[in-house]
């Protein structure tokens, strides 16, 4: 006789804000958004921990064949600074906070792709690095550094959006975080300075070499991050130096106002932001959309 197969069906699990742990009966899933198959029906404990919120466990029911929604609202803890600091293996590195707020994204002046400018909202605060990740992050993190241009304190290259994913996992082990790529709205909200911005065409000025590394002034090479004037949040290097995976899909933009969009459910190539060095200065601006392939590597290409 065969032993009976298992009654299982499907959740989906979504928070705001994106990139929580997921836990399931105390065993971990990933991080927000995912859909996790193949849970046994009946009742199961779901725990939400994300960095500076407070942990959210309710109780959901799986039926069964079906797809259970979970949309969990964390709350932030108290005393949210601005600035938070972290040390990985004897190296530091700053986030900084970007306060909730809505914007328009895109521009009617870029390429095709951007034209559908549309009023986006994101509804919570979040976290985005000062820098670009550099080397000696990567190093500390990874234990190896792939870059072509090789230094300490220049931004890590030549790494794909799948090499980020594994450098991300290890991250948040050694510090219990939860480090995640931007999302694409996220990405373009913080360079274009957030509630503070002034309406540059790059992340901090008009005048693009006060603020990047580009084609022009580059010497066809990365340079140190945090050279340049950085914009309004005091986020440097968004514009030039390396292009800068973002977490979405690459596709067309929705015609419609959104709230906390993560791009589509699918797709060939994962979106890059924010030019880099051997670029001119149209790749450059805040609302240039680029993508590539989740394995492309490139000595333009890292990730903030």
């Amino acid at each position: 006789m065969e032993a009976p197969k298992p009654i299982t069906g499907s959740l989906s699990v979504i928070s705001q804000p994106l990139g929580a742990t997921i836990y399931v009966d105390n065993q971990e899933y990933g991080q927000t958004p995912r859909n996790l198959k193949d849970l046994l029906i009946g009742m199961h404990s779901l725990k939400l921990t994300h960095a500076g919120y407070e942990d959210q466990t309710v109780q959901v029911e799986v039926k069964e064949n079906n797809l259970t929604e979970a949309n969990i609202e964390m709350s932030l803890l108290p005393q949210h600074p601005n600035e938070q600091e972290f040390t990985v293996n004897g190296v530091k590195f700053k986030m900084i906070k970007v306060e909730a707020g809505t914007f328009q994204m895109g521009s009617t002046s870029g390429d095709s792709d951007e034209k559908t400018v549309h009023s986006v909202t994101l509804t919570h605060d979040y976290y985005m690095g000062e820098t670009e990740v550099t080397q000696e992050l990567w190093q500390a993190v990874m234990g190896k550094n792939p870059s072509n241009f090789k230094g300490s304190n220049l931004p890590v290259e030549t790494v794909s959006y799948q090499d980020v994913e594994k450098f991300l996992t290890k991250l948040n082990k050694l510090t219990g975080k939860n480090f995640r790529f931007p999302t694409e709205a996220e990405w373009e909200y913080a360079a274009k300075g957030g509630s503070k911005s002034k309406g540059y065409t790059y992340a901090g000025s008009n005048t693009i070499g006060d603020v990047a590394w580009y084609g022009e002034n580059s010497d066809r090479k990365t340079h140190p991050v945090a050279q340049k004037q950085p914009n309004e949040l005091g986020l440097y290097d968004m514009s030039g130096n390396v292009w800068e995976w973002c977490y979405d899909w690459y596709g067309s933009y929705p015609s419609g106002s959104q709230t906390n969009p993560t791009g589509p459910t699918s797709g060939s190539y994962r979106v890059g932001r924010g030019g880099g060095w051997g670029y001119d200065a149209a790749f450059c601006r805040t609302a240039f959309r680029n993508y590539g392939t989740p394995s492309s590597r490139d000595d333009n290409l890292g990730f903030r």
